[in-house]
């Protein structure tokens, strides 16, 4: 154990995408002696459920000495209200230990393709969840103000049980607080002059919640105008992903420099750098952790007016519903390449150095 730091238990059951590039920022800028145990990123349902349980029997196979730590910080597929029961039942284990979880999500407000019957369950962890956490930190208002109008209404369906106290101090110990970006590491990423048309770039997950058929909607009516564009097309894909991608490889064939997931965090950021303009059609966004890459890569940023965008971005780079295209066709059309000085302003913010000390008060108040 280093001397004079403070201890830090980080419990992650779903350790990939999102919620992993964010531990390993913070865990490389925080000033503490941390132990991190992890799942690999599959199964969210069944690590709701689990994982609680399982970090337990991990800890358990520990020396009681090593059990001692001052926070523990969970994302929201950590049961905290179960994993604190069961901690309490551990020799070693310090009666006083902060336990803090981040909301990268939240069940209330996550859209599904069709009716999940088990969707209250997941809500009710959710908010219990909440409860039995010292703090509770979202990475924007709109996912912590969707999270509290969802209890709101979770509660509402009881009529003989009022929990006007308990909702006010859960209101109370939530805050806002962004992930950040490694702003020094794209920085870095070599970046190549630029000539030939605009560069446009999608760079978030393959998953219908991000409406890519929007997206690739637009690119072919102004392909079919003979609007100059090229596409860098980027982010995870799964085994069932949207079939709108398989058509856009071969519709806009002429048109991609690149398509699919990037090898290496690299080799990504070597990709965003070539990127002129980047697109977002979610239908669903918590924060926008992507975008943010690419506007510190350079490219200027086209967003819905809605979700969490509003919060990062000022309205010139928003549009309305249903304006993508003329939107799109307009910034096209005249085009001003985003400066260096404008992608910094828009995301220093952002950067792990501007947030870390923010990060350890929250642990360790």
């Amino acid at each position: 154990m280093l001397m004079g730091k403070k201890r830090l238990l980080v419990l992650e059951p779903y350790y990939g995408g999102s919620h992993r590039q964010f531990l390993t920022g913070l865990l490389t800028h925080l000033a503490a002696d941390y132990s991190l145990l992890t799942l690999p990123a599959r199964k969210w349902k069944m690590r709701m459920q689990l994982s609680a349980p399982w970090f337990v029997e991990q800890i358990r196979q520990w020396p009681e000495a090593k059990r001692g730590f001052d926070a523990v910080l969970c994302s929201t597929f950590v049961d905290v209200a179960l994993l604190r029961a069961l901690l309490a039942q551990v020799d070693g284990w310090r009666s006083g230990t902060r336990f803090v979880t981040y909301f990268h999500e939240n069940q209330f407000a996550y859209p599904g393709q069709c009716q999940d019957l088990d969707r209250y369950q997941f809500t009710a962890l959710n908010f219990s969840t909440a409860l039995a956490s010292d703090c509770c930190a979202f990475n924007s208002a709109y996912n912590r103000q969707t999270f509290l109008s969802g209890v709101a209404g979770y509660l509402e369906k009881t009529s003989d049980m009022r929990l006007e106290q308990t909702c006010g101090e859960l209101k109370r110990k939530c805050q806002v607080l962004s992930p950040g970006i490694d702003g020094r590491g794209i920085d870095m990423a070599r970046r190549q002059e630029k000539s030939g048309p605009p560069i446009i770039v999608w760079n978030h997950r393959w998953e219908h919640d991000k409406d890519p058929d929007t997206f690739f909607a637009a690119l072919y009516q102004l392909e079919e105008e003979q609007v100059p564009f090229r596409l860098i097309v980027l982010g995870q894909s799964f085994q069932a992903k949207p079939p709108c991608f398989a058509e856009a490889r071969v519709r806009l064939r002429e048109r991609i420099l690149h398509f699919g997931y990037a090898k290496s965090r690299r080799d990504y950021r070597a990709i965003l750098r070539t990127g002129d303009v980047v697109v977002s059609t979610a239908r669903h966004e918590f924060f926008g952790l992507a975008v943010l890459e690419a506007v510190r890569a350079g490219c200027r940023p086209l967003l819905p007016h809605r979700l969490s965008y509003p919060e990062l971005f000022p309205v010139d780079y928003l549009y309305g519903d249903g304006q993508l295209l003329p939107s799109l066709r307009d910034l096209l059309d005249d085009f001003a390449p985003m400066t260096e000085k404008e992608g910094h302003a828009l995301t220093d913010p952002y950067d792990w150095p501007h947030l870390v000390c923010r990060y350890e008060q929250l642990l360790f108040a």
